[in-house]
């Protein structure tokens, strides 16, 4: 018994390395490769997905903020599944009054609160929102049997969607606008006090097809708010009727401009195709005369788009129009931006080159820009659309900004235009990964702004600006690998930390022109597709023979942070085994010993000793010292030099100095160690280890370092590239660390904290020379 129960101990304690092991492959959490998608993370031979072609008519109604809509959908069945039913997402019922949003969201109220918070408690019970389906039929004309679920409605077709074939039906709706500032939103409108014009952003406003593929079947999951769209590609044929007097920004061409567009607008376009800085199309003074006039009637904008998984628009009459043609592999892509004169002057310098910086960087490191035109309307929002998003960058009235603003309307301009690669043609489900798009789309946001200009104030990236995150409190945040409704710290787990991994894997792990590599095939192979977590994963390691499964473990799979130490510090000197040389050592080594306390108190007081007074009592052993060389010692000395060859004599002539480094993993993700030795001299060496060295002990390694000249500071990631949250125990020896405090006169005030009252920089310049 006693035998076996060792035996099963051993296997349990195996069964546990193996189970915690943080270089245990990802196969058993990783999908099995198929004919659909292939364990090197490529769409497979076999692969498939469907399709849903749009014809929509749609108008607004400014006095309703109402969008009444009829459309014609043709789904295309590419599977090899027999389909009895149709799965169609209804997002604005997420605004409807009987909401899972609103139910699920917890609410706090402080010592103070107004209406408009408790009205938003209930979801904003004066307001009607959520599609009004008023008639679904098939191509015949025949009302189609449906059921709505919240945010899902169920078609049941007349006779099974057989593999290959097709089926169009035509839904009928309406739904009233919400006011974005007030509830919030990615669309909505937005009325200015001003002068009463409205800015619409229409999205999510029509009955969109769910995804059905080969890995989850339907992606039905309701939509609640977080999570946002799985869509199938499609070509788009859309009629919308707006005032007369609006400018509609929109996804795909315009079909129909010389209806639409006066002469001298056409001619400004045709000159922006060609133009080296933005030309103004609709000028302010126009947009300002529109708003004065607000004309009645109404004009219809006709757009195409193909191959989109969406369809958004932006229409006001107080919309700027500007636009440049950008050079993308020889295709001209118009890169234009729609604004109110409350974003200039500093949307007119900045939105549309910002554009246009975004297709040439991304289109670098991903795939060339495919689609005809890209824009950024300014709506004091951020959301993307293919083609189209909505942004926000509007300076004080006197025209002046901060920073803050002028470098964040950069960013997200940036940003929500980088959206159309990840996920609006790299088609990931944002609903189920938000990081996917986020993640991936915010790294590429970063190379992006470190294009822009030197020194770029990029807030995610860098990997010193996720450890205030990683270093917070376990039960507090969430492993990248969550789905998006249970994502704690939405921000920074599902934008800022994948982020900062892709941009420690491309600068310190796989280098640049690896992991570009690698990127770049990633993004050819999913364009225009589904591509899920496994399919990144994969393609990464496949297409640059580094077994990265240790890294999305620890970066993806955890919550874990890095926290690598110098433990401890040895230095190995060479005994060179001459006596004379070694005697001398040795003789030293115990001099410098600190003594003891009743050693120095005797000498404080002059003890006197016995032997001291009568000498007689001495012998042999008084003056004999241990440490002294003798006979023996000599012999072997000889013995030694006569076995050295003339490497080793060359070696130890060199004088190398020897050092022994204990590594401690105290944060429990294992990353390369990184680290800088700093010589008496003054000059350095950095080293990089990779993080296979942790493979066979997770939590302690020893490393030597053999050098030419003494060491006088060791430090670990000397140039913060791994996003290590404890930099005290990176020295050796330890460095003290210093922070600031002030001093204030007894009663004295608080100095005051900066707020929007107060002066921005361009503000305070003016000042100053007057």
């Amino acid at each position: 018994m006693l035998a076996t129960f060792a035996s099963t101990n051993l296997a349990f304690g195996q069964n546990e390395f193996y189970n915690n092991n943080k270089f245990k492959q990802l196969d058993e959490e990783l999908p099995t490769p198929n004919v659909y998608r292939t364990g090197s993370g490529a769409p497979g031979h076999e692969y498939w997905q469907q399709k849903a072609d749009y014809v929509i008519e749609a108008s607004i109604d400014e006095k309703l903020h109402r969008l009444t809509g009829a459309e014609t959908v043709t789904y295309f069945n590419n599977s090899p599944d027999v389909l009895t039913y149709l799965w169609i997402q209804l997002d604005q019922n997420m605004r409807a009054t009987d909401s899972d949003t609103y139910k699920i969201r917890q609410n706090k109220v402080g010592k103070k609160t107004n209406i408009n918070q408790l009205a938003a408690v209930d979801g904003f019970p004066d307001y009607d929102g959520g599609h009004k389906i008023q008639k679904v039929q098939d191509a015949n004309g025949k009302d189609i049997s449906y059921t709505i679920n919240k945010t899902m409605m169920r078609l049941d077709l007349p006779q099974p969607l057989q593999p290959g074939e097709q089926f169009s039906f035509s839904i009928d709706w309406y739904y009233n606008i919400n006011d974005r500032l007030l509830m919030g939103g990615r669309g909505g409108y937005e009325t200015f006090a001003e002068d009463g014009n409205t800015i619409y952003t229409i999205t999510q406003w029509f009955p969109r097809m769910a995804v059905y593929d080969d890995f989850n079947g339907w992606q039905h999951k309701q939509f609640l708010g977080n999570g946002e769209f799985a869509l199938a590609f499609g070509d788009y044929d859309v009629k919308i009727t707006v005032p007369s007097d609006h400018i509609v920004a929109s996804t795909g061409e315009l079909q129909n401009p010389d209806d639409i567009l006066s002469d001298e607008e056409k001619k400004r376009f045709e000159e922006a195709k060609t133009a080296d800085k933005p030309v103004v199309i609709v000028t302010q003074k126009e947009a300002e005369k529109k708003e004065k006039t607000k004309e009645s009637g109404t004009k219809t904008w006709h757009y195409k788009a193909t191959n989109v998984r969406d369809f958004a628009f932006g229409s006001s009459r107080k919309f700027i129009w500007d636009a440049m043609g950008v050079d993308i592999n020889g295709k001209t892509v118009m890169a234009m931006s729609y604004y109110p004169k409350e974003a200039n002057p500093l949307y007119g310098q900045y939105s549309t080159e910002a554009v246009a910086h975004t297709l040439e960087v991304y289109s670098k490191h991903t795939i060339d820009y495919p689609y005809p035109v890209a824009i950024s309307v300014e709506a004091s929002n951020g959301m993307e659309y293919p083609m189209i998003c909505f942004n926000y960058g509007r300076p004080e009235k006197d025209g002046t900004y901060s920073p803050r603003i002028k470098y964040g309307m950069i960013s997200v301009i940036i940003h929500e235009v980088g959206h159309n690669f990840f996920p609006m043609i790299i088609n990931s489900d944002e609903r189920q990964w938000t990081w996917m798009d986020e993640g991936l789309n915010t790294f590429c946001q970063y190379l992006a702004e470190q294009e822009w200009e030197e020194n770029y104030p990029s807030r995610r990236g860098p990997a010193e600006n996720i450890v205030n995150y990683m270093k917070g409190e376990k039960n507090n945040i969430s492993p990248i690998m969550t789905n998006s409704e249970s994502i704690k710290q939405f921000g920074n787990n599902a934008y800022g930390k994948p982020a900062t991994a892709l941009n420690i894997l491309r600068e310190t792990i796989m280098g640049r022109e690896l992991f570009d590599y690698a990127f770049k095939e990633y993004a050819q192979r999913w364009a225009f597709k589904h591509p899920k977590p496994a399919d990144f994963y994969r393609t990464m390691e496949d297409a640059s023979a580094v077994d990265l499964d240790w890294f999305w473990r620890g970066w993806f799979f955890t919550t874990e942070a890095v926290d690598i130490a110098i433990e401890d510090v040895e230095y190995k000197e060479l005994d060179t085994q001459d006596p004379k040389v070694e005697e001398k050592k040795r003789k030293g080594e115990r001099d410098n010993q600190p003594k003891d306390i009743t050693s120095i108190h005797n000498e404080e007081v002059n003890l006197g000793r016995r032997v001291d007074r009568k000498p007689e009592l001495k012998d042999f052993y008084n003056s004999y010292d241990e440490l002294d060389a003798d006979y023996e010692d000599y012999e072997a000395y000889k013995k030694y030099q006569k076995g050295l060859n003339s490497n080793d004599k060359a070696w130890i002539a060199a004088k190398k100095y020897v050092y022994q480094v204990k590594f401690k993993n105290i944060g429990g993700l294992v990353m390369p160690i990184i680290i800088e030795l700093q010589y008496e001299d003054g000059t350095s060496d950095k080293k990089y280890i990779p993080a296979e060295i942790w493979k066979m002990d997770d939590e302690v390694v020893s490393k030597v370092f053999v050098c030419d000249k003494p060491v006088a500071q060791l430090v670990v990631d000397p140039n913060r590239e791994t996003a290590d949250i404890d930099t005290e125990n990176n020295y050796f020896p330890r460095q003290t660390q210093i922070s600031r405090f002030q001093l204030y006169k007894s009663g004295a005030s608080q100095p005051r904290t900066y707020d929007s009252g107060q002066l921005n920089p361009m503000q305070k310049a003016k000042k100053n020379k007057k």
